[in-house]
């Protein structure tokens, strides 16, 4: 008969070994994989295909991550971001990921409360957050970062953001973002936080917060309707996103901005409609 400091011993390090999950919690990876996926959705400005394009490289070298990002465009007569085309590369990239690992996923395009348009020579519908949801599910893709900049992208935010999903949008649910000018390099919610805020945050929390001032204060002083970035979600996973720095200066207290010679916000093109 076992005695009864043994049993007490036994149990105690049955429960320091048992699985995160009879605690309730998943079993996570101290240092999941995070595989980039960008998508620039419209060919009505050249912007997005940019923006597609740029993101991915920042976001790939800020988490350090092996293999190179995928990214996606329509642009011009190009046909490269159709539903077909985003359906098959989430399968390809959820077949590649462990239970574990992280997909960050970039959508950029113009957009309205039905989702995100996807406009090319192909294609002409929105990618509605209901749709996507139903993607990534097939694509049996559960941890997930979604930023989306698009007009109304909050409404992503309100129907796919849980624990394990987080959800960063360049607008609320109800109103307009601003950037997507034929000469634009940038929108101006990619350009806060992707070219400015992820290289001097330590956390994606941090970035958002410096990227929402940063377009607060460029459409103040435009005199534009705020377009109230969003995030919500991701509880499960923000621990695990440490933003990487290679001699990266921090960001300090951001201030209002400076005019330019061109009478525009400083570090920025003139201003333009919303999208």
């Amino acid at each position: 008969m076992t005695c009864a400091p043994a049993r007490l011993f036994i149990a105690l390090a049955l429960f320091a070994f048992a699985p995160a999950a009879l605690a309730g919690t998943p079993p996570a990876s101290a240092n999941p994989s995070i595989f980039v996926v960008a998508l620039g959705l419209s060919n009505e400005s050249n912007v997005f295909r940019k923006e597609a394009t740029k993101s991915a490289r920042i976001v790939a070298d800020s988490f350090a991550i092996s293999g190179e990002p995928v990214v996606r465009a329509n642009y011009g007569s190009h046909s490269g971001a159709t539903m077909p085309e985003i359906r098959q590369v989430l399968k390809n990239v959820g077949a590649r990921m462990g239970e574990n690992d992280i997909l960050f996923l970039i959508l950029t395009s113009h957009g309205n409360r039905n989702g995100a348009a996807i406009t090319s020579n192909a294609d002409n519908e929105f990618l509605s957050p209901a749709r996507l949801s139903s993607i990534l599910s097939v694509s049996h893709i559960k941890r997930r970062v979604i930023v989306v900049s698009a007009c109304y992208s909050g409404v992503f935010g309100e129907l796919l953001a849980d624990p394990q999903t987080l959800v960063i949008s360049a607008a609320d649910s109800w109103h307009p973002s601003f950037g997507c000018g034929v000469d634009d390099e940038w929108t101006y919610f990619g350009e806060a936080f992707f070219s400015q805020a992820l290289a001097g945050s330590d956390t994606l929390t941090q970035a958002f917060q410096y990227a929402a001032q940063i377009v607060y204060w460029r459409e103040l002083w435009h005199g534009f309707d705020h377009s109230n970035p969003q995030m919500s979600g991701g509880e499960a996973i923000l621990p695990l996103l440490r933003i990487r720095h290679a001699g990266a200066q921090k960001l300090g207290a951001l201030d209002a901005p400076q005019s330019d010679r061109s009478g525009g916000a400083a570090g920025g093109p003139a201003p333009d409609s919303g999208r």
